[in-house]
C-alpha cells in the first residue's frame, strides 16, 4: 500500500508494538488525511522492516527509546505486552508526546493515578483504547437511553465465547500474571463490559467466579459475573476462551424495549442490532433508531474522534478516567472470585486492592 500526500497539520504517529499495533497503522493510513505514520517499532527487526515497509517514508525502529527521542513524532500508539506500559506511558509523556494506549493501560488502579498526575504535569495526554464502544449499534442504544426512549433498564445479558489455544499463548508473555496482568476478564471481557458500563453507568456490586479450564496458564480463561446497578438493574456475564464458534452477544431489557446485538466475536458492537419496542413505544423506538446518522467505527472510530479531539480542544473520547473506572471494576471481579463474596464499587479510597490485582 503506498501513503497519500497530506497537509502539513497532519497527526504524526509512531506505532511502538507490532503484534495488534498492525491494526493501529492500518487504522492510521485509513485516515491519512489526518494521521501520518512517521515510525513503526518491533524488538523483532523484521517485524519492524516488514511493517514499515507497507507505507512510504515509515521507518523502522528496534528501541522504543529512538522513538521517544524522535523530534517528528506527536502521537506514540502503544501496542506492547501490558506489563511494560507504565513505564514506557511515562516515557513517552516526559518526552513531549502525546500517548494512545491499548488495553490493559496499567496493572492497578493507583497507577492509573500516577498516570494521571504525569499527563497534567507534562501537559500531554493519554488516551487509552477501548474500540467497541463506537460501534453503530452500540451508538443507536445509546442514543435510545439519551434520549429517555428506553425506559428503565431491568436486565442485562453478555456472553463471550472466544477461543485461544496454544498458538496464542506461545507468547511468553501471555498467560502470565507479572506480564498479561489479568485473563480473560481483563484481556477480552473488559470489552464487553466496558459496552455495558456506556449503556447502564458504573454498577454498584458485583460478584464473580473464576476458573481455569481451558488453558495450562496462570490466568483466568473463564468467567461467570453478575452485576447489581443502584437502580435495580441487574446483569450477568459469561466468558470462555474456549468456545467453537466465537461469537460475543449483549441482550438488554429495559421498560420500554428490548435491545439485542449481533453475535460478530469482535464487532458485536457494529450493526446489525435489533431493537424491540413495548407495545405503545413502537414510534418512538423507530423515531431514534431512523435518525441515526452512521459514524466510523472500532479503531478507526477512536481515533478520528482523537484527532476532532485535538483539533477542537474537546474532550478526548476516551479518558484516564474511563480506564480507571473499568479497572477498578476488574479489580473489583478479581477480589470477589478470590474471596467468594459480593464487592461493592466503588471500592474505598483504603482499598489495599487498588494497589494491585494480581495474585
Amino acid at each position: 500500500m503506498s501513503d497519500a500526500e497530506g497537509p502539513d497539520e497532519r497527526i504524526r504517529v509512531a506505532v511502538v508494538g507490532l503484534g495488534i499495533g498492525r491494526m493501529h497503522v492500518l487504522a492510521f493510513h485509513e485516515l491519512r488525511k489526518r494521521f501520518r505514520v512517521v515510525a513503526v517499532c518491533d524488538v523483532d527487526a523484521e517485524r519492524a522492516t516488514e511493517v514499515a515497509g507497507w507505507l512510504k517514508g515509515v521507518r523502522a525502529e528496534t528501541d522504543p527509546e529512538a522513538i521517544w527521542a524522535a523530534g517528528d513524532v506527536d502521537v506514540v500508539a502503544l501496542c506492547t505486552p501490558p506489563s511494560q506500559h507504565r513505564a514506557q506511558v511515562e516515557a513517552a509523556l516526559r518526552a513531549g508526546k502525546d500517548v494512545i494506549c491499548e488495553k490493559p493501560l496499567v496493572a492497578s488502579v493507583r497507577e492509573v493515578d500516577e498516570l494521571a498526575a504525569i499527563a497534567a504535569e507534562t501537559g500531554h495526554h493519554v488516551m487509552p483504547v477501548f474500540q467497541y464502544r463506537f460501534g453503530n449499534g452500540l451508538q443507536k442504544l445509546l442514543a435510545l437511553v439519551d434520549q429517555g426512549v428506553a425506559g428503565r433498564p431491568f436486565v442485562a445479558n453478555i456472553d463471550l465465547a472466544w477461543r485461544r489455544g496454544a498458538d496464542y499463548y506461545a507468547a511468553p508473555w501471555r498467560g502470565r500474571w507479572e506480564t498479561e496482568l489479568g485473563g480473560v476478564l481483563l484481556g477480552h471481557a473488559v470489552h464487553l463490559l466496558d459496552m455495558a458500563v456506556q449503556v447502564l453507568g458504573p454498577p454498584a456490586a458485583v460478584w464473580a467466579r473464576t476458573a481455569t479450564l481451558v488453558n495450562d496458564i496462570e490466568t483466568e480463561d473463564s468467567a461467570v459475573v453478575t452485576l447489581r446497578w443502584a437502580n435495580g438493574a441487574l446483569a450477568t456475564l459469561s466468558a470462555t476462551l474456549g468456545s467453537v464458534p466465537e461469537l460475543s452477544r449483549h441482550r438488554f431489557t429495559f421498560e420500554h424495549l428490548t435491545a439485542e446485538s449481533g453475535t460478530d466475536p469482535y464487532t458485536n458492537s457494529f450493526d446489525p442490532w435489533t431493537f424491540t419496542a413495548a407495545p405503545g413505544h413502537e414510534d418512538a423506538v423507530a423515531a431514534v433508531v431512523d435518525a441515526h446518522v452512521p459514524g466510523t467505527e472500532d479503531y478507526i472510530g477512536q481515533f478520528e474522534r482523537y484527532a476532532d479531539a485535538r483539533a477542537n480542544g474537546g474532550p478526548l473520547p476516551v479518558t484516564l478516567a474511563d480506564a480507571r473506572l473499568m479497572l477498578e471494576l476488574v479489580t473489583a471481579l478479581y477480589t470477589s472470585s478470590r474471596e467468594d463474596r459480593e464487592v461493592a464499587l466503588p471500592l474505598a479510597e483504603d482499598d489495599p486492592s487498588l494497589a494491585g490485582w494480581a495474585p
